[in-house]
């Protein structure tokens, strides 16, 4: 079996999904995997994003939420746990460039993680795969593991 089958086939396990450091590669080989094994894939670019009204802006964008989309919190977490519109045999959405949102905005970048992790644990009981790899440059931050 070839890389890309043994990653497809571990990125469809809802069992391990969850958030993740996101590979020095910038997950290019995830999000084939990902399209190959019919999972979803979002790309949000947080470069500049220093504040939550712009890290929704971003995530509503690149998960195509719907035009009722609240922008707020609660709204995030509504519509994570629908996905209706967006029909797939599981999710992986890929923050990319998160340190300026991580710096300029901590605790909205941790309550960000925490409604991702929540929801994540949310599809993992109906076996659908919801996978979130954050790209940081600095290592240890105690939400992500690595993948």
């Amino acid at each position: 079996m070839d890389n890309l089958n043994r990653l497809t086939d571990r990125l469809r396990k809802a069992s391990g999904a969850g958030i993740c450091h996101l590979p020095a590669d910038g997950g290019i080989a995830i999000a084939a995997a990902a399209a190959s094994g019919g999972l979803g894939v979002a790309r949000a670019d947080l470069t500049d994003c220093a504040d939550k009204a712009e890290f929704l802006r971003r995530i509503a964008a690149a998960l195509r939420f719907p035009a009722w989309f609240g922008h707020n919190w609660d709204a995030l977490a509504d519509c994570l746990a629908d996905m209706s519109w967006w029909p797939a045999d599981g999710y992986v959405l890929i923050l990319e460039h998160a340190d300026r949102f991580r710096i300029a905005a901590e605790s909205d970048f941790l309550e960000a993680l925490e409604i991702l992790g929540e929801a994540a644990s949310d599809w993992a009981t109906e076996d659908v795969p919801f996978w979130i790899f954050v790209g940081l440059t600095a290592d240890g931050v105690a939400h992500l593991r690595r993948f």
